[in-house]
């Protein structure tokens, strides 16, 4: 234990607390504000410099209209289509309908959407029936949304910006979320958060896996705050994979999932160790190709996947992905500056070859909450990637963005509301054992709670992944029960600010409590559907044409099947 956690907590109150900074939480935060609210944004790194949305590079999908006749049903329907019969119908609703509003709004506020002839322009996307992504340049979307909302924040009112906080546990009084407990890093001293209103918008939990395309900080932390507050869970089992994410040589500073625009204008082949092609190999008959794609994502992430396992991988344990075939002048024609930014990693895509990998890249599943953003604890919110429905067992390319935006500003007004209609009810007695979690801190040399993540992540690649069979979820359970006793309930603590081991321990506590509700999820449904594919139950039953909720009962998850949009259970 540090001399900090001998303190006495540092207290502060606000109307709304927003737990997250990325896409999500800002505009949350920015729509509070609107709204009347005084607002604490809260994050464990800088403000709007953590998250999935300043790494999302690519397209954002609604249905403006600019360039081509379009109308928000349609984009509904290709949602709908792409979730594969589980979405929440209300919430895809909500994400389509609000989404123009909200890039109009982006417009209005100089995000810089890429223009043609004096209208948005959008771009085709897979699942979609016509052109309605929207982009500001090739690999430079996501951070410009969220340079875009970091200047909105700081010409702001009545809004409090505190990164460095890690969010231990919510503060419940009387069954309702009053705040929330945190860690200051620098310091290591508990803060205690009193608020009228909490809204979750931590992103997804893809840092759960080896390889994936989220920060750093996106390992789930939201849905187990959600979960021990006494929220539910939804659709925990479908984890979306990218089958060409970037795997070597080392790439600073660039998206991971980059190379799917070269692959589709280049025309990009995959070889394996033997170089030779492979994913003919693998087309089936309905498989569709024009020419340059061979296989759709799923396949490809098969395809690779069999490869390595064949022993037929490239060094880094993927496939080669090249470009050498392709004159430089067109690489360069298609590509232009990035192409510089390549070498500027020394990364010739005429000259050498890219090694590539099924890298963890979205979460369908997550809180589960109402129309308000309002999760079945009053005063409790979620917003962003962390909300889980309205994407059922496949999300439509596009639509995470939107999705951050659209439920980042809904959760944030009706949080605004409801704090102007209630007054402060914390409660010293409700953060009591959080903080007696955090005293009672030891110095210990064993487990290791760094090398019991780096663990956790392999056992969730290699048993948990985009290919899942019985013998392999029963032996991912019981890796996570085994190393959730072996760290214990007491944390570990270096006794020093910046405390890493204790941050490690609070991190493996979430990590292991959400990688148990994916891999039991997935273990419930007998069936392949969407992103959960089940080798040893390869065909989509109608049996399962149901959501499942995750809940804590007596500290142990209890699993729940209900109608998809209805909430009804089933039998």
């Amino acid at each position: 234990m540090n001399s900090a956690q001998n303190l006495s907590p540092a207290h502060l109150e606000t109307d709304v607390l927003v737990i997250g900074a990325g896409g999500a939480g800002m505009y949350a935060a920015l729509e509070a504000v609107r709204a009347g609210a005084s607002v604490i944004l809260a994050d464990r790194s800088l403000i709007g410099r953590g998250g999935a949305t300043v790494m999302a590079q690519m397209t954002v999908a609604a249905a403006l209209g600019e360039q081509t006749p379009d109308h928000w049903e349609y984009h509904l329907a290709d949602t709908l289509a792409a979730g594969r019969g589980l979405c929440d119908e209300r919430l895809a609703a909500l994400l389509c309908e609000d989404g123009p509003r909200r890039l109009r709004e982006m417009d209005d506020w100089k995000v810089g959407w890429a223009r043609e002839d004096g209208h948005i322009k959008q771009a085709q996307a897979p699942g979609h029936d016509r052109p309605r992504c929207a982009y500001v340049d090739f690999l430079s979307t996501g951070p410009a949304v969220s340079r875009t909302l970091r200047t909105r924040l700081k010409s702001a009112s009545d809004v409090r910006l505190i990164g460095d906080l890690v969010i231990v546990d919510i503060a419940i009084q009387d069954g309702e979320a009053c705040g929330a407990v945190a860690l200051h890093l620098p310091t290591g001293r508990a803060v205690t958060l009193a608020a009228k209103a909490v809204i979750i918008a931590t992103g997804g939990l893809t840092g759960l896996y080896r390889r994936n395309s989220a920060s750093a900080n996106m390992a789930g932390d939201g849905y187990a705050l959600a979960l021990r507050a006494g929220a539910e869970l939804i659709d925990m089992e479908f984890v979306q994979f990218f089958p060409i994410g970037h795997l070597a040589p080392r790439l600073i500073g660039m998206d991971p999932i980059m190379w799917d625009p070269f692959r589709y204008k280049l025309g990009g082949r995959l070889l394996n160790s033997e170089r030779r092609e492979f994913e003919t190999a693998y087309a089936s008959q309905d498989s569709r190709s024009d020419g340059r794609y061979v296989l759709t994502r799923d396949l490809a992430t098969y395809a690779i996947t069999k490869e390595v396992e064949a022993g037929r991988g490239s060094p880094a344990g993927g496939a080669y992905l090249s470009f050498r075939h392709v004159p430089e002048a067109e690489i360069r024609r298609a590509f232009g500056s990035v192409v510089d930014r390549l070498l500027a990693n020394g990364i010739d895509l005429a000259r050498q070859d890219v090694e590539v990998a099924p890298i963890a890249h979205y979460t369908m599943g997550g809180v589960r909450v109402d129309e308000t953003l309002q999760t079945r604890i009053p005063g409790l919110y979620a917003g962003g990637e962390v909300v889980g429905g309205a994407n059922g067992a496949n999300r439509l390319s596009g639509n995470a963005i939107t999705e951050a935006l659209v439920f980042g500003a809904r959760a944030g007004r009706n949080a605004a509301e409801r704090a102007k209609a209630q007054s402060l009810s914390w409660s010293a007695e409700a953060v009591r054992p959080v903080l007696d979690l955090l005293r009672s801190a030891t110095r210990r040399d064993a487990p290791n709670p760094a090398a019991a993540i780096a663990g956790l992540q392999a056992v969730m690649a290699d048993k948990v992944g985009p290919f899942r069979t019985e013998a392999k979820l029963r032996s991912a359970l019981s890796s996570i029960l085994q190393l959730s006793q072996e760290i214990g309930n007491v944390p570990l603590s270096t006794g020093a600010p910046f405390d890493t081991m204790m941050t490690d321990w609070l991190d493996l506590r979430n990590m292991l409590l959400v990688a148990r509700s994916v891999t039991e999820a997935a273990l419930a449904r007998s069936e392949s559907r969407g992103a959960h594919q089940r080798e040893d139950q390869p065909r989509l039953s109608e049996d399962w044409c149901v959501n499942q909720t995750i809940s804590l009962s007596q500290g142990d998850i209890s699993l729940r099947r209900i109608a998809p949009a209805n909430g009804r259970p089933v039998a």
